[in-house]
């Protein structure tokens, strides 16, 4: 008996665990303003992102969460002008229009609004 009740106390709290850690993935705002240089800033659709994209490493491999973070790297000299545009975005569009995926757009202008 002890050894169910046991086996009940741990799937709860892992189930707990594991709620609490999809909370923390999806607490971002649905859309973020990112700083985008003189082009102009990025209307930025993050919960759209984060349905399409899985794993956050994808993109905050490059700059961490936190708000501001890509404009704070870029003053610091961390993050070089265009690194996430170039590396990040139009890499990850243009590989799923390649495949033939729902993608966002990959020219500069459909993205930054002066």
């Amino acid at each position: 008996m002890k050894s169910k009740m046991f086996f009940f106390i741990v799937l709860i709290i892992v189930f707990f665990v594991v709620g609490i850690a999809a909370a923390e993935q999806n607490k971002a705002a649905e859309n973020m303003n990112l700083d985008g240089g003189r082009r102009g800033a990025v209307n930025f659709p993050h919960k759209l992102h984060q349905a399409a994209i899985s794993d956050c490493n994808a993109c905050h491999s490059v700059f961490p969460k936190a708000a501001g973070a890509i404009k704070d790297l870029k003053e610091k000299k961390e993050l070089k002008s265009k690194q996430v545009m170039n590396k990040t975005c139009l890499k990850c569009h243009k590989a799923r229009k390649k495949a033939g995926e729902k993608t966002g757009p990959t020219k500069c202008s459909a993205c930054h609004v002066k």
